[in-house]
């Protein structure tokens, strides 16, 4: 009986093998070459962010810049990446002065250190704090 059942499954499976064969597919489509394949850069948008003559509060960031372009004057401060931001709430104001550094920070003198000894002027942001109210009633005294 097996022997009938292998006879009958020969001529199928010969005709079967000769229709299927294994397809290997591809995992990844074929993909063009391309002009444009290296990765986008997004934009740091540094630069000034708050003009002169604008209301700013303490802890507004006033510039982001890479270098030393601009300087913290009157009630500025300059962060670790160079960002220079509000001290106090009041009125930005941009001036052009003298420089008169600090020649030992570090910043300084990776951006200024070929120019020590000489004259030369930069642009100081400075926040012009506003006047406090002076409307206190006196409750007690000590």
């Amino acid at each position: 009986m097996n022997s009938a059942i292998n006879q009958l499954k020969q001529p199928i499976l010969s005709q079967f093998n000769a229709f299927w064969t294994p397809i290997r597919q591809a995992s990844k489509k074929t993909g063009g070459s391309t002009k444009n394949s290296s990765p986008k850069v997004r934009p740091k948008h540094r630069g000034v962010k708050i003009q002169d003559g604008r209301h700013v509060n303490a802890g507004n960031i006033l510039v982001t810049q890479r270098t030393l372009r601009f300087h913290p004057g009157l009630n500025v401060g300059l962060g670790r990446n160079g960002t220079l931001f509000a001290l106090e709430p009041g009125r930005v104001v941009v001036t052009c002065e003298q420089a008169d550094l600090d020649w030992t920070h570090t910043w300084v003198r990776r951006c200024h250190g070929y120019r020590q000894g000489q004259v030369f002027y930069k642009k100081y942001f400075n926040v012009i704090a506003e006047p406090q109210h002076r409307d206190f009633k006196l409750i007690d005294t000590i």
